[in-house]
């Protein structure tokens, strides 16, 4: 199975009743995340993450599908055309 990698942009509207659930998530794939980065933006009460990653098609789905799957949380993901 080939490997892609890719990027994960996640917004975050209310961090305090998702942000256990998010890590739980991110702990859960920590295996295909490359590097995280976590940037508050107070002046509109969101947070902004986002995700280096490395894994096959379905992990980077999965990883997605669960983070997207948190109420209050918006994903998108953007992948290398080809597997490497």
């Amino acid at each position: 199975m080939g490997r892609r990698i890719g990027v994960i942009g996640v917004i975050v509207e209310n961090r305090e009743n998702s942000s256990q659930k998010i890590n739980n998530v991110l702990s859960e794939y920590s295996e295909i995340i490359v590097g995280r980065m976590g940037i508050p933006y107070r002046e509109r009460n969101l947070s902004v993450i986002s995700l280096i990653i490395d894994g096959s098609t379905d992990e980077i789905g999965a990883l997605s599908g669960k983070l997207g799957g948190i109420a209050g949380v918006k994903v998108k993901t953007a992948l290398l055309s080809k597997d490497l």
